[in-house]
């Protein structure tokens, strides 16, 4: 019997893998039209599992709950003469973060060559300024790990291009070379930089395509080669303790010239047979796309619960700093209700601020232009930066470049109105509230302001919002009367008691509430139907009353805010609401 048993499960075992197998086969025919796969489709499972077997995954599993909450950092974020940065790092996490935060993402911390990090010359070391693989494992084994898979390009001075310069293999094929007048007027360009940029080779001038600059030369993934190479990188990232990959730039991964080169339907196969790979790998890992597009297209790469697992919710920065400068709720509410609900398996991936700028390409079609506009030049008041792309003949704004905590220094219509902290506490507290695992920025957590030694310094407007923190400076901080500490620890007991609110799971039901142009409110829901959480927040700099009443809550039930920890004795009793202040109305 015992011996039967075992006949059975291997047969079950190698029957599982040969269907995984047709599996891989079949995204690689998508990707690889007429071409024989069935070499390739074994080469790839061998990669991920020439040492273990395929687990059978639930496409349907949340890998997520309400306590899981995301910290967005670079690995050279806190610097000192004793310890190497990932040392400072993992002191500031034992030390301020501990069990509060349960996810960390640390920012590309390979070696590179620009663009803080996403110019990567070699994926597989870890920078030596920042410290070693050892740092990153001890980070991973007491935080959800999230680590970049720079799946687009590479730097100009990594190996595979040196190979492409000098005629060698395997890079001499891994990148795309296209004659100088090639008509590339279709394709989408994020930046105003030439598309082509000129290279000298071995065998004269090239004209390389690099969609982020002249140092980001792009990967040809028409070339299997590249695509290999690449698999290998995210299953050694998988090994070394990561259980969430962001796949950066995404959008931009298959090029054809007779489309305008993004979102293309190779691009959107090849997530899907990443998200096959580790689906059946690891029951822990998952997927998030990076994706700064409109966005429907976005919340695309969702698919059909067969691509990301979460997607950046790239419209919420804008929108929140739009209600709160504005004093109106209107399009925030107008943009949710059109939001679909995450299917069991994927969410949202919620941020205010994040190491590039504000995204302006996401709100294209939800705010007007006359609102963008009105939303750059507040941020220029408050000296931020504006970041352009090219879009046929014209130049056209497509991020904001400024830390958070400045960007809300103005309001648009009253000015210097000295209640920044306030709306940037609000911003974060109706962050908190939605639907979705909620992110923070390193730089908003701790209430950085705007970098103008660092800006002047690499003249990158991105540097802006990319300060590095002297460990001793920070301690004195944290430790005295500034809006640095009370910021910072306001937003901790926030995640504290947002984490012990089964309402607030990333999947919990969730409604637009619609109250008054003043007040912008939530209705979630516990999965069990048994705890209702209203999420109440006043986004405008005036005093504003509401009936708690017009909620329809349950008057047999309890009701207490959250956030305050005072009880609701009267329903129907007015409330008022001091400017920003924010209420989770909780009957549990």
């Amino acid at each position: 019997m015992i011996w039967k048993n075992t006949q059975d499960s291997l047969m079950q075992e190698k029957k599982a893998s040969q269907l995984l197998k047709l599996k891989i086969r079949y995204h690689l025919d998508q990707i690889y039209k007429n071409k024989k796969n069935h070499k390739l489709s074994q080469i790839i499972f061998d990669i991920f599992f020439e040492k273990q077997n395929p687990i059978q995954p639930n496409p349907m599993d949340t890998k997520w709950s309400q306590e899981d909450v995301i910290l967005i950092t670079y690995a050279n974020t806190f610097i000192n003469q004793k310890k190497a940065p990932l040392k400072n790092l993992k002191d500031f996490l034992s030390k301020y973060i501990k069990k509060i935060i349960n996810s960390v993402h640390i920012l590309p911390f390979f070696p590179y060559s620009s663009d803080d990090g996403f110019a990567v010359i070699d994926f597989t070391k870890v920078n030596d300024g920042f410290g070693s693989w050892d740092d990153i494992e001890r980070i991973a084994k007491k935080y959800k790990l999230m680590t970049d898979v720079v799946i687009n390009h590479c730097s100009s001075r990594s190996q595979w291009f040196e190979q492409f310069k000098n005629n060698q293999k395997p890079g001499m094929n891994f990148f795309l070379e296209l004659p100088k007048k090639t008509n590339t007027k279709k394709v989408t360009r994020p930046r105003t930089t030439a598309l082509l940029q000129e290279f000298n080779t071995a065998s004269g001038k090239k004209y390389v395509w690099c969609t982020f600059g002249p140092d980001q030369p792009d990967l040809n993934y028409q070339n299997p080669e590249v695509m290999i190479e690449m698999l290998k990188i995210i299953k050694s990232y998988l090994d070394k303790g990561a259980e969430i990959l962001r796949l950066d730039a995404i959008a931009f991964l298959w090029k054809d010239l007779k489309t305008n080169c993004i979102n293309l339907t190779e691009t959107h196969e090849f997530v899907r047979l990443i998200r096959t790979l580790i689906d059946h790998y690891s029951n822990k890992a998952y997927l998030i796309t990076e994706t700064n597009i409109p966005n429907r297209e976005n919340l695309s790469y969702f698919g059909n619960r067969n691509e990301a697992h979460l997607v950046y919710n790239f419209a919420l920065p804008p929108l929140i700093m739009h209600s709160l400068l504005n004093n109106s709720s209107q399009k925030l509410k107008q943009w949710l209700m059109r939001m679909p609900p995450a299917m069991f398996g994927t969410t949202y991936f919620n941020f205010l601020a994040s190491h590039d700028g504000i995204g302006l390409r996401s709100v294209e079609n939800i705010l007007e232009k006359s609102e963008i506009d009105a939303l750059v030049l507040n941020a220029t008041k408050a000296n931020g930066k504006i970041s352009y792309r090219t879009r046929g003949h014209i130049s056209e704004a497509y991020e904001i470049n400024i830390s958070l905590f400045d960007a809300f220094k103005y309001h648009i219509q009253d000015g210097l109105d000295r209640m920044q902290n306030q709306r940037f506490i609000c911003a974060h507290t109706i962050m908190l509230a939605m639907e979705g695992i909620p992110a923070f920025y390193i730089h908003s957590l701790l209430a950085t302001k705007n970098d103008y030694k660092k800006l002047l310094h690499t003249s990158q407007n991105r540097s802006i919002n990319r300060h590095q923190w002297s460990v001793d400076d920070l301690e004195k901080k944290l430790n005295t009367r500034t809006h640095h500490k009370k910021i910072f620890f306001e937003l901790l007991r926030l995640i504290e008691v947002r984490k012990k609110q089964r309402a607030f799971h990333p999947n919990a039901t969730q409604f637009t509430l619609e109250i008054n142009e003043s007040i912008f409110g939530l209705w979630r829901q516990s999965l069990d139907r048994e705890q209702s959480i209203f999420s109440i927040h006043n986004i405008s700099n005036k005093i504003v009353t509401f009936n708690p009443s017009s909620l329809n809550m349950i008057e047999t039930d309890s009701w207490y805010d959250l956030v305050s920890g005072k009880s609701l004795k009267n329903l129907y009793q007015e409330i008022k609401l001091k400017p920003y202040q924010s209420m989770w109305l909780s009957n549990k």
